[in-house]
This record gives structure tokens, C-alpha cells and sequence, in this order.
């Protein structure tokens, strides 16, 4: 399988793991990076998320975790090969069983929602079998940082139990990007981010493609320093 090029990287991809896709492009661009010196990915994949937050925050340090052996070697492998890889580390790692004394300023996951699936790499990168949201929300709220961030993608069916679970845990949402496929279409997507305070919500829109097949020019302005042809 050819590696995904982008400007400052490439991501060597397997089809033994959940391949790059626009979520998680998304979530690389627009996850709030910005402050954070620590910063924990849950389920890394290949490993995108964290190469294209470390370009957007050349401070930060990274570790990511995952359960799949050959994402974990893939992620590796991806970490390894870019200039980032100083402040890049990643584990096999359960994170419902995952212990640290570190605390991070940001938390950053494309997590699993599908319920069902045909493949045995589908069924851990995008089932709830392995980790739900009540898990990972539990779990992230006990190693986030006082003033850390969690930052997440999901279909926007699943909102609403994924913020009233967030608010059983003490996280507030703070910002809500509603991710739109093409201009005039149903809202597909939500990026969300929970903090411990409560804060007037940001909210804002995003569409993707003007047309079929054609990006819209917000889309390209976000990615231009990533997508080679974001220009």
C-alpha cells in the first residue's frame, strides 16, 4: 500500500490498519494544539494525528497509544521516519487499563463508534468493543492536566450521548465544529472539546467539498500546510 504524502511527512499505511482518512485529517488540523506541551493520542493508527499536531506545535511532546500490535509498529515506523520523531513516542497499550503519573494538556482521539463491521482491523479501529465512551471519557478525564483539553471526532448522531457523558465526568464543552461532507448537506461529522470549565461554547462550520470532488476553499486554507496539493 503506497504511503500518504504530505508536505513535512509521509505515513506509511497497512491493510492491517485503519487507513488515513478526512477524519482524522480534520482532527490533526483543528484539534487545539496550540498551548499544550503534553499531549496523549488514543488510538493512533498510523500514527497522522500526532505528526501533523507535532508540525502545528514544534514544543509539544507526544506519546501515542494503541491496542493493535501492527498499528503500534506502524505508528512507530511513522514516527521514526519524520523530524518530529524526537518528540514522538508511542505504546501497545490498553488504555482502559493505561496508568501514568503524567498529566496531559491535551487529549486527542478518533475513537472507535462503529458497532458493527466486516473486518478484523475494523473491529478494533471503529467498534465499541474495545473502547467505549463512557471508557474513554473516564479514563481521559483521570489523566488530563488541571487546564487540559479533550479533543475528539464523531459522527454527529452520536453527539449528544457523548457530551452528556462528558458532563457526568466533569468535562464541559467548550468547542463544537460542525463538519459538513459538501455545501448544503446535513451536518456528517462533530469535532468536540471538553475542558473542566465551563465557557461560553465556540461554535463554527466547516464544509468540505463545494462540489463533487472539489475541495471548498476553507478546507484547503486549513490543510495548505499539510496537503501537498492544498494550495
Amino acid at each position: 500500500m503506497k504511503p500518504f504524502k504530505f508536505k513535512q511527512f509521509d505515513v506509511e499505511q497497512s491493510k492491517d490498519v485503519f487507513r488515513v482518512g478526512t477524519d482524522g485529517v480534520l482532527l490533526g488540523a483543528l484539534a487545539n494544539v496550540e498551548s499544550a506541551s503534553k499531549v496523549l493520542e488514543i488510538g493512533t493508527g498510523t500514527g497522522l494525528i500526532s505528526l501533523m499536531l507535532a508540525q502545528r506545535n514544534p514544543n509539544a511532546e507526544f506519546l501515542g497509544i494503541d491496542i493493535n500490535e501492527d498499528a503500534v509498529q506502524l505508528t512507530k515506523n511513522n514516527f521514526e521516519n519524520s523530524v518530529f520523531r524526537s518528540r514522538l513516542k508511542n505504546i501497545l497499550q490498553d488504555f482502559k487499563i493505561f496508568e501514568t503519573e503524567e498529566r496531559f494538556d491535551l487529549v486527542v482521539s478518533n475513537p472507535p463508534y462503529f458497532e458493527e463491521s466486516g473486518s478484523d482491523k475494523d473491529k478494533i479501529a471503529r467498534q465499541t468493543v474495545e473502547l467505549n465512551f463512557k471508557q474513554l471519557i473516564s479514563k481521559s478525564s483521570n489523566v488530563l492536566s488541571e487546564t487540559g483539553i479533550l479533543s475528539v471526532i464523531i459522527p454527529v448522531e452520536m453527539g449528544d450521548e457523548f457530551i452528556d457523558l462528558a458532563k457526568e465526568n466533569q468535562l464541559f464543552l467548550n468547542r463544537k465544529v460542525n463538519i459538513k461532507g459538501i455545501v448544503h448537506s446535513n451536518t456528517k461529522r462533530l469535532i468536540l472539546e471538553f475542558s473542566r470549565f465551563e465557557k461560553e461554547l465556540e461554535e463554527s462550520e466547516l464544509v468540505i467539498e463545494k462540489s463533487p470532488r472539489q475541495y471548498s476553499d476553507p478546507y484547503l486554507e486549513l490543510t495548505k500546510e499539510f496537503h501537498v496539493f492544498g494550495k
